[in-house]
């Protein structure tokens, strides 16, 4: 891989808006920034002040890297949707990355990456299964560490980090991983009547 290929990731899985850019194996910028919601407006703007204080731009990059979760699920849409946007456009590839990749990537022991759910649950990765959505105590019983997300500019940084071990490989566009039904019901009331010209 060049040294000066350019990898931007970046996440809003959780209540954050997080970005890092790496050059070769060098982080060059890194930014991370605290916010329950306003992630979709935020994170074009985000993305191009870390770009310009690096002194690099859109056409400079070679690869994107985007958390796809598990997570918030509307945080999850809009990096994953402007990842897909923006490798349409600059003609470059976005390789998605899980939390429990970027969680887990630099360390060498035994662990169970796992990633922060509601009401006292936990996302666990457990080797050899099926990520999974189970109450904190039952993850702390399957026997092996819990090892959760680092802070988000930290987190941005691994999912570049694993992106760039892909970017050469082909690989589908990437997708959000969801391992539970969203909170928000289906609405109770049928659907509107629409009426044509000829009704």
């Amino acid at each position: 891989m060049p040294s000066d290929r350019l990898i931007l990731g970046f996440d809003t899985s959780a209540a954050h808006c997080a970005a890092a850019l790496l050059s070769g194996d060098q982080l060059i910028a890194s930014t991370a920034e605290d916010m329950g919601r306003g992630q979709a407006e935020r994170l074009f703007p985000l993305l191009e002040e870390l770009l310009a204080g690096a002194g690099a731009t859109w056409a400079d990059l070679h690869a994107l890297g985007v958390g796809v979760g598990p997570g918030n699920f509307t945080g999850i849409r809009i990096s994953v949707a402007a990842a897909r946007g923006l490798a349409l456009a600059l003609e470059i590839p976005a390789i998605g990355v899980t939390t429990f990749e970027a969680t887990s990537w630099g360390h060498t022991t035994p662990h169970i990456a796992c990633a922060p759910a509601p009401r006292g649950q936990v996302y666990v990765a457990p080797p050899g299964t099926a990520p999974a959505l189970m109450p904190l105590d039952t993850a702390q019983a399957l026997g092996l560490p819990l090892l959760s997300p680092p802070a988000p500019a930290t987190l941005a940084e691994h999912i570049a980090r694993v992106a760039a071990t892909r970017a050469d490989q082909p690989a589908p566009p990437p997708a959000p991983l969801y391992i539970k039904a969203a909170d928000a019901a289906p609405p109770r009331d049928p659907a509107p009547l629409i009426l044509t010209d000829g009704a």
